[in-house]
Order: C-alpha cells, then sequence, then structure tokens
C-alpha cells in the first residue's frame, strides 16, 4: 500500500497544494483594496483601519499548534477547506453592517488562514521525496501570483457588480476546494504513519532550539532585507525623483523576478545544498541593495530584477531546511517557522520604517542590508542534512 509520504516528486498532488495556497492568497488579498471602501463607510480612522489587519493576521500565532495537529490528524481537509472558508469570508466583508462584523469574518479568514500555512507546505514536503525545496518552490509560487490577483480580483468585482455582489466572488473559492476534494483525496493517509508529535515542552524544546534559534536570527535579518527591496522601495525611488508609476513599476519587476527566484532557488537547494544557497543569497542580496543605494539610474534600474531574484530566492530553501530537521513532525517546525517568520515581518517592517523617519531612507536601507550581512554566521548553525557534495 501507498504511503502518505511519497518516494518521489508527486506534481500532482504538490500542484495541487500549491493552487490551494494560490486560490486562497487570491481571497486574503482582497483586504488593502477595500480599507478605503470602510474607511469612507464607516467612517473610521487609519488607525481603525489599520487595527483590521490585525484580525486577519493576528491567529497566525497560533499555526505551531495547527500545525501539530496536522502531524496526528489527517492533514488534507485543512488544504481542502481553507480557499473555500477564507473566500466566504472575505467575500462577505463588502455587505458586513458594521465594524464588529468586518472584525468577525477576517477573524474566521484569519484563522482558516493560519489552518494553512500551518499544514499546507508540511503535505507538500510530504508528497516531494527528496526534492523539498522544489515543492516549497512551487508553495511560494501559488502564494505569489495570488496576492498579485486578489487586489485585481476584487477592484474587477466591485466594478462590475458593486459593493453588494461581492458575495459572489466566493463561488471561486468554492469551486476550488471542490476540485481540491477530488485531487488530494487521492492521497494515502493512515493514523499509524506519523507517530504522535510530542508536547512542546521538555525534550522537545531541547531538539527545537537549536535550529529554530538561528532561524529566528535568519527569518529577523531577511524581514530587513526585505523591508527595503519591497515594502519601502517605492518610497526610496520617489524620494529620488521617480514618478509615481515607476516607483509602482519597480516594484512589480522585483516581485516578478522574486517569484523566479523562488521557483529555481528552491529547486536549487536540492542539488547544491540548503545552507549554500541560504549563505549566497543573504551575502549577495546586502551587496546588491548597496550598490543600488550608491549607482545612478541606470544602475539601479538594472539591479531591480537580481535583487528580487536573489532576495526572494532563500525562502523555499528556509522552509526544506526546517522540514528537513524535523521529517516526523513537519507540520509542527512547520506552523513555528510561519508562525515566526509572521511576527518577525509585522515587527520589522515597522521599525525599519522608524529608521527611515529618523535617520533616512538612504541611511535605512545601508544599515538594513548590514544586519542582513551580519547574519551569516548563523547560516552555519543550521542542520547540515541535505548538503550536497
Amino acid at each position: 500500500m501507498e504511503t502518505e509520504t511519497a518516494a518521489h516528486f508527486d506534481t500532482g498532488s504538490v500542484g495541487a497544494i500549491a493552487a490551494a495556497h494560490s486560490i486562497h492568497d487570491t481571497y486574503s488579498a482582497f483586504l488593502p483594496p477595500l480599507l478605503p471602501v470602510f474607511v469612507e463607510r464607516l467612517a473610521l480612522s487609519r488607525a481603525g483601519a489599520g487595527l483590521l489587519t490585525v484580525f486577519l493576521q493576528g491567529p497566525s500565532i497560533a499555526q505551531p499548534w495547527l500545525g501539530r495537529l496536522g502531524d496526528r490528524v489527517d492533514p488534507r481537509p485543512f488544504v481542502i477547506l481553507t480557499p473555500a472558508v477564507t473566500a466566504v469570508a472575505m467575500s462577505l466583508l463588502g455587505v458586513a453592517p458594521g465594524y464588529a462584523w468586518l472584525a468577525l469574518l477576517l477573524s474566521i479568514a484569519g484563522c482558516s488562514s493560519a489552518a494553512l500555512h500551518a499544514v499546507g507546505p508540511a503535505l507538500a514536503g510530504r508528497r516531494s521525496g527528496v526534492a523539498v525545496g522544489r515543492a516549497m518552490g512551487f508553495w511560494m509560487v501559488g502564494g505569489e501570483a495570488g496576492r498579485a490577483m486578489g487586489p485585481l480580483v476584487v477592484a474587477s468585482g466591485i466594478r462590475l457588480l458593486g459593493l453588494k455582489g461581492t458575495p459572489w466572488l466566493m463561488l471561486g473559492g468554492l469551486l476550488a476546494s471542490a476540485m481540491l476534494f477530488g485531487r488530494l483525496r487521492k492521497i494515502p493517509w493512515r493514523r499509524d504513519l506519523e507517530r504522535h508529535a510530542p508536547e512542546l515542552h521538555g525534550a522537545r524544546l531541547s531538539t527545537l532550539l537549536p535550529v529554530m534559534l538561528p532561524m529566528a536570527g535568519l527569518l529577523t535579518a531577511r524581514a530587513f532585507i526585505l523591508a527595503v527591496i519591497t515594502t519601502y522601495l517605492p518610497l526610496f525611488l520617489r524620494e529620488a525623483g521617480g514618478s509615481l508609476w515607476a516607483s509602482g513599476a519597480a516594484l512589480t519587476v522585483v516581485e516578478v523576478a522574486g517569484v523566479a527566484g523562488a521557483l529555481l532557488g528552491g529547486a536549487a537547494s536540492d542539488r547544491w545544498g540548503r545552507r549554500r544557497l541560504i549563505g549566497g543569497s543573504m551575502a549577495l542580496t546586502p551587496l546588491l541593495v548597496v550598490v543600488f543605494v550608491f549607482g545612478s539610474t541606470a544602475v539601479r534600474l538594472a539591479l531591480l530584477a537580481p535583487m528580487g531574484f536573489v532576495g526572494l530566492s532563500v525562502a523555499p530553501s528556509l522552509m526544506a531546511a526546517v522540514q528537513d530537521a524535523f521529517p516526523a513532525d513537519r507540520g509542527l517546525a512547520n506552523g513555528i517557522y510561519q508562525a515566526m517568520s509572521f511576527m518577525v515581518r509585522s515587527v520589522v517592517v515597522v521599525a525599519a520604517g522608524a529608521m527611515a523617519d529618523h535617520l533616512g531612507i538612504r541611511t535605512a536601507f545601508l544599515i538594513c542590508a548590514s544586519l542582513a550581512f551580519a547574519s551569516l554566521p548563523l547560516v552555519l548553525a543550521l542542520p547540515r542534512r541535505h548538503e550536497a557534495g
């Protein structure tokens, strides 16, 4: 009988899980374009509007426990149902009668998102054989595609159907979950294949901490470098004299190159080793940022794609390194990784913005690049598993 863990790369199953990520994140990306609508309709302050993102992202703190649950029970329902749940909740935002309803719907979507992000990568890893990095590349590309499509989908839906017509948008998520059921129900799963994941204390912490502590440092360093090459890149270019359109187009170039980097970087780490790919990205990306800051307009334009490709290529390798270290507890380990990533990003973006406010945006870029470069010794603390050569 076939086991839950595939001996070879199961392209169909991994592709279906990546598609679930893409569809789910399409709906979770509805919120930013809707914020101006809520501000106007409900007379919200900017702080009140910003607080709505907390309801959507806050449940991510539960991902370690959701991942542990995914190690102990059949994880397929998490992946199958979450696109539908998130689609229903996010599509109803347009007809929510008040702030409390918005908070409730976003909390439901946030719990659904936490469940998918805790369990999805682990299930993809189980179906990838030894090519876990390649599977994480598929996963990352799915999410990036969904986040890119979401604003366009909801904006087009409002334009065609009106705000009260947004509930019709949930049909795509419902249909997607039905299709995922047809594909993922074929993945074998038996309760006795995975031993129960131990509790988060005692001896378990002694095995988790040596991996998760350096990983937390690398995630923090990566969050600083991502803050400058994504979040604050348009602001940098705008202050340097670029037009609003050009600044936005530059970010698009970075993001598109990053999708290619994530897909190829994960597969490359399967061949050449996780630590080599992670170390190479953490060394090269800060150098590219420094040259970008001091370069001419032509140099900056030429560096947009390399910065995106190299800077975003490391994510699948980091996720794969976590799963390599805990093959029997993929969900638990991935849940901890995802929760750390969500929390670190939210804090670092604010910190980088504060640096730009007080020291200037050029200085902030250079400090963030220095912090990323200083994290290189942490790469050596990662497990040596899956080292090529």
